[in-house]
Formats: C-alpha cells, sequence, structure tokens
C-alpha cells in the first residue's frame, strides 16, 4: 500500500507526458496530474483513519532486501511521526497542482512530470525506514526542485537555482558520506552490515564518531529548512520560484529536514544528540529572531512569509532540541500547522501581486479590504493562525514547544518568547499594509474568483478543524513521538545531573 502512495504521483506525472499534444494540452496534462495526486489524498486519508492510535511499531511495514551486498532494505512504514506529514504531503501537492491549472507553462507535460516526480521523492522521504533509501529520496527532491525553479522560475532564476543546487548539493553529500559511515561504523565484528533504522538504533556508535557524523547531518537539514546561517539560498529561490512550486518548497520540503532530526539524529546519535544540545537549541534561537526581525524589514510580500518561515523552522527546531515529550509533540504538530498556513499565504499574496499590477511590492498594494472582503477574510484567518492567535493550532504548537524548553533550558524559553511577539508584528504589518491603507496606483479591486477560492478552501479547512481540535494530531503523534525523543531525554538528564554533581 505504501509503494502505490510514494509512487501513484510519478505515475500520473508520467502518464501526463502521454496526453497528446494540442492547444490545451497544459491542461489536460495537468488534470491528469491533478487526478493522481487527489488519489494519493485519498489513500493518505485513509493511513489516518484507519491508523492504530494505541499501536508503537510500524504499521503498513514494507520491507524486502533490495541490495543485500550492501545491506540496504527496501523499507517503508508509517507511524505517529510521519503520518501527519504524509497526509501534509498529498494536501500540499493537490493544492499546487490546482493551481499550476490555473496558469500557462512552456513544456506543461514536463513541468507536471517534474512537480509529480516531486511529490514521490518527499513521500519517499518521510516514508523511508531504511539510512540509505531515506538518503536516496531526500536527495532524489533536489532534481525535480532544480528544474521548477531553473525553467520555469521568474527573474534571475538561474543564479536562483544555482545557489539552491549548491547549498543543498553540498548537504546532501555531507549526508551521504555521514549515512555511509554510519552504517559501516556500528557493523560489529562478525556481523552483517545494515543501513535499517530500527536496527542502527541497537547499535552503538562511539562518541566520536557519533559527534561528526551528527555534524554532516545537522548541516543538511538545517539547509533544507532553512536554518541560519545556512539560508543564503531562501531569498533568491522565493523570488524565483512560481507560486504552485513555492507552496510545496517552503510547504512540505523544509519539514523533511526538521522531521529527520526526529527521525534519524536523535534515535541514532543520542550522544551526540545531548553534546550538541546548547549549540542546537541557540541556532534555532537565532533563527527565530533572525528571521523575525528580517521578515518586518521586507516589502517584498514574498519574502516577509520566506524570512517568517525561518523563524518558525527555529520554533520547530527549539522543540525539537528540548529533548522533552511536549517539546517534540509541539514540533510536530508545528510542522502541520506552518505548511497549512505557508501555502495559503502564497496563494493569497500572488492574488495580490495580480492586482497591484504583478508586483508583490507592499508599497504598491493596500486598499482592497472592502472591495474584496472574501479574500480579506480568509487572509485574515490565515495571517492570525500564522501569528499563533489561542484559539488557534499554531498557539497550542508554541505553547508546547516553549513549555518542552521552559523544563530543560528555561532562559531559551524566554528569550524565544521574544519572537512570538515579533510574529503578531510582522503579520499585522503585512495585512496592514497589502489589504487597507491606501489604494495602490496600479491595484485593481476585485475578491477572489470561484476557482481561487476553491484551491484555498482546502488548507483553509484544515486549518479551522485543527484549531477546534488540535488533539486529533497529538493523540496520534504521541507514540512515535516519544519513541524518538525519551532515549535522549534520558541521556540529557543523566547529563544535567552530572553537571550539577559538579
Amino acid at each position: 500500500m505504501l509503494s502505490v502512495l510514494v509512487f501513484l504521483p510519478l505515475a500520473g506525472g508520467l502518464l501526463a507526458t502521454l496526453v497528446p499534444s494540442s492547444g490545451d494540452d497544459d491542461r489536460r496534462a495537468g488534470l491528469v496530474s491533478l487526478l493522481f495526486s487527489l488519489a494519493t489524498l485519498g489513500m493518505a486519508i485513509g493511513l489516518i483513519s484507519a491508523f492504530d492510535t494505541d499501536g508503537r511499531e510500524l504499521q503498513w511495514l514494507t520491507d524486502f532486501t533490495w541490495i543485500e551486498q550492501l545491506g540496504i532494505h527496501y523499507r517503508l512504514g508509517v507511524d505517529g511521526l510521519n503520518l501527519f506529514l504524509i497526509a501534509l504531503t498529498a494536501l500540499l501537492w493537490v493544492v499546487a497542482t490546482a493551481a499550476g491549472l490555473l496558469s500557462r507553462w512552456t513544456r506543461p507535460r514536463l513541468f507536471f512530470l517534474m512537480l509529480a516526480l516531486g511529490e514521490t521523492a518527499t513521500l519517499g522521504a518521510f516514508c523511508a525506514q531504511d539510512l540509505a533509501l531515506f538518503v536516496l529520496f531526500f536527495d532524489l527532491m533536489l532534481i525535480p526542485f532544480y528544474f521548477l525553479i531553473g525553467v520555469w522560475g521568474r527573474g534571475d532564476r538561474v543564479q536562483a537555482t544555482t545557489k539552491f543546487v549548491i547549498y543543498t548539493l553540498v548537504g546532501s553529500l555531507l549526508m551521504l558520506s555521514a549515512a555511509v559511515a554510519t552504517g559501516i561504523l556500528a557493523t560489529p565484528d562478525g556481523s552483517e552490515t545494515t543501513f535499517v533504522l530500527q536496527d542502527l538504533a541497537s547499535r552503538h556508535l562511539s562518541t566520536g564518531s557519533q559527534n561528526w557524523i551528527f555534524l554532516f547531518f545537522a548541516a543538511a537539514f538545517l539547509v533544507k529548512m532553512p536554518a541560519f546561517p545556512l539560508h543564503a539560498w531562501l531569498p533568491d529561490a522565493y523570488r524565483a520560484a512560481p507560486t504552485p512550486v513555492l507552496v510545496v518548497l517552503s510547504g512540505v520540503l523544509s519539514k523533511v529536514g526538521a522531521y529527520g532530526f526526529l527521525r534519524v539524529v536523535l534515535p541514532l546519535y543520542p550522544d551526540a544528540t545531548v553534546h550538541f544540545q546548547e549549540l542546537m537549541l541557540l541556532i534555532a534561537l537565532v533563527s527565530i529572531l533572525y528571521g523575525s526581525v528580517m521578515a518586518f524589514s521586507q516589502n517584498s510580500a514574498t519574502l516577509v512569509v520566506g524570512y517568517s518561515s525561518v523563524a518558525q523552522l527555529g520554533f520547530i527546531t527549539l522543540g525539537i532540541f528540548a529533548l522533552r515529550p511536549e517539546g517534540a509533540q509541539g514540533a510536530v504538530l508545528q510542522m502541520v500547522n506552518h505548511g497549512l498556513v505557508v501555502a495559503p499565504l502564497f496563494l493569497i499574496i500572488a492574488l495580490l501581486a495580480a492586482r497591484a499590477g504583478g508586483s508583490d511590492d507592499l508599497r504598491e498594494m493596500g486598499g482592497v479590504a472592502f472591495r474584496a472582503p472574501v479574500l480579506a477574510v480568509v487572509f485574515l484567518i490565515v495571517a492570525l493562525a500564522t501569528l499563533a492567535m489561542p484559539g488557534s493550532a499554531n498557539f497550542v504548537g508554541e505553547f508546547l514547544i516553549l513549555t518542552g524548553v521552559l523544563k530543560a533550558k528555561i532562559v531559551y524559553a524566554l528569550i524565544a518568547g521574544v519572537g512570538v511577539v515579533l510574529a503578531a508584528v510582522y503579520m499585522i504589518r503585512l495585512y496592514q499594509r497589502a489589504m487597507h491603507n491606501r489604494v495602490g496606483e496600479r491595484v485593481e479591486s476585485r475578491d477572489a474568483s470561484g476557482a481561487d477560492l476553491a484551491i484555498l478552501a482546502p488548507t483553509l479547512a484544515a486549518i479551522l478543524a485543527l484549531a477546534l481540535y488540535p488533539q486529533f494530531v497529538l493523540h496520534r503523534s504521541d507514540p512515535g513521538v516519544s519513541a524518538s525523543v525519551e532515549p535522549v531525554r534520558a541521556l540529557a538528564a543523566q547529563s544535567s545531573a552530572e553537571v550539577a554533581r559538579r
């Protein structure tokens, strides 16, 4: 079942390339790809409905030896850690594919094929339970996004693609070498090499080996998120990426890095995780403050949301490296929340830019709130969720993260609280300048169309549903999160006790 889930989008993309060429072949190819994305979303919803909430073992496990000589398995599975990230991926790819249908593309069949390949690679990374397989899917994500930005991007797309590829490729190479080293160094004398995550977790690496391997994985994941100071590719890539690509780039791909910390780093390298806890918390804290300040200082609405993502991913990293169940639970919930709010934000910015002569400059927007009331209400709901207004699932996620950090490192939690205040400042500024004030000189005052609202509706419904019942995610993710964090938590508590005795 999981193999079908992972490769179904790619099958749709390949089928879309066979659509006969005609004057509207972009719509035909897109519709085929959309149908397969919808089928993938249906399967993801089926996983949630049939998920055993009390089970701690992997469900729907697929496992067979792929490369016997290297000990690599084709192993896929679902637990509470990846269940909702799989569903988020499926949902946002439906939204992105539907948004892609509203534009005309050169070589449209290739565009939708690359979009579908990106979904397959991302689903594969979330489902993989073998370290080598995870690295394979992780690296595969680079290929479609190289083309999606480089071929169909805007502005200086060549420079943006080059910077994106260099950063991501260097991180991927570091991760590949770290994964190979893990499989080899963790193999006891006389035993067979394996890359199965569950088996590697039971094989202890020396502290020295864990330390450098941890840093290699951390570099790869922090680039993907991105986090300060490995975020330099973000401004160019976000300006250049087409809106449908931006939806999944920011909404989903950034979560693969955060997920990698919980799935790979904490269980396999617990000693190094505790050793570098302070460093990772510091990186998270600087990302929160830097991203918030940069978001407040931007005139480009796209970059306001882009830098806000740096801050939000900083909160997620903070929750993970609190090494407490509450913090990790909040991080998982916040991964889902951030994906659900950032996707409609980019779509709304695209709608506003279309009404401002094609510019996303806040100085050229404004004054459409009363002339486009439906769009204004939708934007307001998403903006309030983004700034973690009480009553939203984002508030619950940030509350859990700060609770975990308070119990672990109170100083970091107090400073991170400044980021909560700054989020309110830059999101209110974005909404105020985009929707109110005077009407821009080139602004066309018209409301969202039915097609626009249909694309925004799924994410909006999910935001409202989780605001009413965030426990739906928390209850199902708890066993998987606990299994990832508890061993490291014990080491962290032991380390703190030793420091206190000294």
